[in-house]
């Protein structure tokens, strides 16, 4: 099992967010569990390597 974090909130009537280790991919839903159902599936096209050019966010250490 992979644990992700994300960002999320509401917007009107809809949910948005996006996976925290890529922010360029949002997506949305009508309910918060629609919402979690959109990223798993975003997550799993990402992570796939399917998409070409993937924007990640990462932490560098520096000492």
């Amino acid at each position: 099992m992979v644990k992700s974090k994300y960002i999320y909130w509401k917007d009107d009537d809809m949910w948005l967010g996006h996976l925290e280790e890529f922010p360029d991919y949002w997506t949305q839903g009508e309910t918060e569990e629609e919402l979690k159902e959109n990223l798993i599936d975003i997550y799993k096209e990402l992570t796939s390597g399917s998409i070409p050019n993937v924007r990640r966010v990462a932490e560098l250490e520096i000492s």
